[in-house]
This record gives C-alpha cells, structure tokens and sequence, in this order.
C-alpha cells in the first residue's frame, strides 16, 4: 500500500461532484419555481358613497324567505354567461350560511313567464316585490353585473417566460322588500382574479386564457353581499304567511325546514288596501288589522316547511289564507 497516496475528504468529494451537478441541480429548482402556476384571489371595496351599515337586531327569527331573480350583465364581456353566474354564486352563497330559505331559480322563472314579467324588467322594484308576494317571500334581490375587465401581463427574459392574467368585477345588487317594495339595501362589491403561469427553457405551463378567474372574480365580489343582506333584513321582525285556517289550526308556511320551533309566539294581521305615497305613488304599506297572538303547537307531518299554531290571544277577525304573523317582540 502507498502511503504517499492522497484519499479525498468529504468536503473535496463534494466539490467534485458539484462541479458536475450544481449547475443541473439549480436549473431543476428555477424550473420548478418558474413552471409552477399560482392564483391570487382579493376581495375589494367597490368605489360607493359609503359601505352598508352593519345592523345588529335581536329579532333574527329563523330562515328568511329570499330569492334572487337573474343578473343582468351590462358589460360588453360575457354575454348570456356573467348574469347567469353572479346569481347562481350569491344563491349558493345565500344557502351555505344557514339563514335563508332561497326559492329556486326555475320555480321565481316560471312565475315570471305566468306573470308575463320580462327578466329586463325585474330591474324594478315594484315589479320584484309583486313576483316576491306571490311566492311569499320577505325579500328578492336584483342586481347586474356592472364592470368586468380582464387583461394579460407577461415578462420574456432568454431563459424564463411568464404571463398573468387579470380579471376585476364589480357587481351591484338591491334588496326589495316585498311587502312595501322599497329598497333596504343598495351594495356594491368588486372582486379581481389573478393567474399566473410560467415556463423555463421552453418547459413548463402553457395554455391560452384561464376562463375559471371570471368566477373566482365574481364570487369575490359577491360573498360579502350574504353578511350585507343578513343585517339589512334583521332590521324587520320574522314574518310568515298564514297558509290556510280550519277551527281552531292555522297552518303556517314556516316550519322545520325554516327553523320554526314548538311553543313559538307570532303576532298576526290582516291586510287590507295598499298605501300609496302621495308624492310618487309607490306602495309603502297596507292597511293592518291586528288579530292576535298565536303560538306554534307542532310541524305538518315530518318533512316540508309548514307547522301548525292556534290562537292564544284573540283580538278581533278570524285568521285566514295570505293573512301575515311577525315574530312578536
């Protein structure tokens, strides 16, 4: 054995191996970074007088009664697929939380059509209230789709390329109470998208316009309207509608499914002729007859939204069909 020999250490050894592999190594990380697509996804404030006040009221109730009639789409952008998503994003978005009864959008379009209402013309509020009233609903929400824009970004260096794409939106809703057709709340809410792709050395994402940041723009935009919607509504008492009356029973159209419970107290009325406004001839009201207060004794059978109540304080006429109960203060 040659004891003059040298034997490398391990620091030499990996000298040697990355003059052969570093440089591989590294353009495998940088590849990795430059060709990994990413998202960004913001919530904005929408340019408004003000933000909707947040009103706290301790006569929530249970589920309320909404429906959302089909956005109108006011941009050049996206024409008979905007409109369709926005309200199908804040329908969704109005039955994950838990607090609202959302009627169907096929069930509110085949009122229209009987109706012969026209979904232009749904931008009314008179027109919204009177759909609302015959699906008796507490309140139906319009709105449009104002802005949408979208634009692409891109760098191209010797060995990297990336580009980004930008969508932003701004969607605009009323909410109508049905009863009075006046509007409780006007909102606006503005969203923006960002994809980002990237390639290294010819390798990586490629692919023309990502199509899924339209919706991940709008649903920005739209989910605060749910915390919006919830707080302007719980300015009013909980109402219902009396169903139906036989003896002593009133059946009620709330029950399991809107969170109606046994031993709960309502206040019903009778409504008579409208209430004009002098000065704009818009409905504010109806004539009320107070008929008393009644209590909920059990649901009708076990599934559907109905329950049964009998009057324990009566003040005047018999209850009756399409008569009104408020959750009593």
């Amino acid at each position: 054995m040659n004891k003059n020999k040298l034997v490398p250490t391990g620091r030499q050894i990996a000298t040697i191996l990355c003059y052969g592999g570093c440089a591989g190594i590294v353009a495998v990380f940088m590849l990795a970074a430059a060709c990994s697509p990413s998202k960004t996804v913001k919530m904005q404030q929408a340019l408004s007088v003000e933000e909707t006040e947040k009103v706290a009221s301790k006569y929530t109730g249970p589920k309320r009664r909404i429906g959302v009639v089909e956005f109108a789409n006011k941009t050049a952008y996206g024409q008979g697929r905007l409109g369709g998503a926005a309200t199908d994003i804040l329908v969704t978005e109005l039955t994950k939380s838990g607090k609202f009864i959302v009627v169907e959008r096929d069930r509110m379009e085949k009122i229209m059509q009987e109706q012969k209402f026209q979904s232009q013309g749904m931008t009314d509020p008179q027109t919204a209230a009177q759909v609302g009233r015959i699906l008796g609903l507490e309140a139906i929400v319009v709105g449009a789709v104002s802005q949408f824009g979208t634009k692409t970004e891109g760098s191209d260096y010797l060995i990297s390329q990336t580009k980004k794409q930008v969508a932003d939106v701004t969607v605009d809703i009323r909410l109508v109470d049905t009863q009075s057709g006046q509007v409780l709340m006007a909102d606006s809410g503005k969203g923006q998208a960002k994809s980002k792709k990237g390639s290294f050395l010819g390798m990586g994402t490629k692919g023309g316009y990502d199509e899924t940041i339209e919706g991940e723009a709008l649903r920005a935009a739209i989910v605060q309207f749910v915390t919006n919607i919830d707080s302007q509504l719980n300015k009013k008492a909980w109402s219902c509608m009396i169903a139906d009356a036989s003896g002593e029973d009133i059946y009620l159209n709330a029950g399991q499914d809107s969170g109606v419970t046994a031993g709960m107290k309502l206040d019903c009325y009778s409504q008579g002729a409208e209430i004009r406004n002098p000065q704009s001839n818009l409905v504010i009201g109806y004539r009320e007859e107070y008929l008393g207060a009644v209590e909920v004794q059990r649901y009708c059978g076990d599934m559907g939204d109905c329950s049964i109540a009998r009057l324990v304080k009566a003040a005047g006429g018999s209850p009756k069909a399409k008569d009104i109960c408020r959750m009593s203060k």
